[in-house]
């Protein structure tokens, strides 16, 4: 099959964990910057990397790049690209999204317009026509500006992969699901091992942690807009990575994975939510205060995202809060914590400063990874 190049954005701070899962579905990681992470594979690698990926926002297929400082330069550089081995002739194709960094060309929506102007010109070189009809399969553009050098990639994905097709209940300030499994995955944590959110809220950290201890490929359940470009990856390779990911699920997986949140309300959504992912039986939901925090065995797991007051609650509240989480957390003298927050005294609340910090953007806002390690259970190699 032929080799392309794609994109997969995430979050910024996350480029190593993509990398990582890039890399274990078998691809050659082409470059990693911020953000994003660049690899080559064929049409099927297309399918698998959407079904498969639980850190990546998007996967985009790579048309070209070029350097350009003016709205000529972009022009000339976007008609040059190779559109007519993408899209046919009927196809759909716009420019989403714009993104601009450290670059003289700035405006996303001059971007847009001006890049579709050259794309149609472009298109004209391949199929002899004064005008498209944009009668059929959509191939929408993304593109990003990066000390003025242009990436142009074609959105293969449409809605954000984050959005795994289970979440139809949520909280005021809910944490994105590739999010959540990236936070997972710097951890040691394993399926076998103990997992307690004390601040569940729709249940997504809990819910992406039985996923991943039953194999369930996070892309399973939704569509992507590249389902129809048959001359790119046709409907077998779909199909392929469909039975792949149906092959590998283990609903007998056994897990102590518990979510916990004050609000009523809150607790039924992530049981509702949990149904529709369909690992409601491999989680216990309950109501309960952090104050109430406890667990009988040893060597479990903490990963939560607290309130930061940014959606939440006033700061004011939030000292408290985090010192109760600190004193529960030392009651379980063998545990891990790990905590994602913008609160910047929650080292000093919580009593205790983190083995390790990762800075993550949470959007566009700045958060702490913060990561209090335990002890290794006796006998374990983790």
């Amino acid at each position: 099959m032929e080799r392309f190049e794609y994109i997969a954005p995430c979050h910024f701070g996350l480029e190593a964990v993509l990398k990582r899962e890039i890399a274990d579905l078998g691809y050659e990681i082409v470059s990693v910057e911020d953000g994003r992470v660049t690899f080559a594979g064929d049409g099927q690698a297309l399918c698998r990397a959407n079904v498969f990926l639980r850190t990546a926002e998007r996967v985009l297929l790579k048309v070209g790049s070029f350097h350009a400082e003016t709205f000529e330069e972009l022009f000339q550089g976007t008609k040059a690209l190779p559109w007519g081995e993408y899209l046919p002739k009927d196809a759909k194709f716009w420019v989403a999204k714009a993104a601009s960094v450290k670059s003289k060309l700035f405006s996303p929506s001059d971007i847009q317009s001006v890049m579709k102007r050259a794309m149609v010109e472009g298109m004209k070189a391949t199929y002899p026509a004064d005008w498209f009809s944009e009668s059929g399969d959509a191939y929408p553009v993304r593109v990003f500006l990066m000390k003025d050098e242009v990436t142009v990639g074609l959105d293969t994905t449409g809605e954000s992969l984050h959005k795994r097709g289970y979440r139809k209940m949520t909280a005021k300030a809910p944490i994105a699901e590739n999010l959540a499994a990236a936070l997972i995955m710097l951890t040691p944590w394993k399926g076998d091992r103990i997992l307690v959110d004390p601040f569940c809220g729709c249940g997504t950290i809990p819910i992406e942690a039985a996923m991943m201890a039953a194999h369930i490929a996070p892309g399973m359940n939704r569509n992507f807009t590249a389902e129809n470009w048959r001359h790119i990856a046709d409907k077998k390779c779909w199909y392929r990575a469909a039975d792949e990911a149906a092959s590998l699920i283990d609903r007998n997986a056994e897990t102590d994975i518990q979510g916990y949140d004050i609000d009523e309300a809150m607790v039924a959504a992530a049981r509702a939510n949990a149904r529709l992912a369909g690992v409601d039986h491999m989680i216990h939901f309950q109501r309960r205060d952090v104050a109430a925090l406890s667990h009988p065995k040893k060597y479990g797991f903490i990963i939560t995202n607290p309130p930061y007051g940014e959606r939440i609650e006033g700061k004011k509240n939030l000292a408290g809060l985090y010192g109760t989480l600190g004193e529960r957390y030392r009651q379980l003298d063998s545990w891990s914590m790990y905590l994602i927050t913008a609160y910047e005294q929650a080292e000093q609340a919580v009593g205790r400063k983190a083995d390790r910090n990762r800075k993550i953007y949470n959007g566009m806002m700045k958060t702490y990874f913060y990561q209090f390690i335990g002890p290794k259970p006796v006998g374990s190699k983790r």
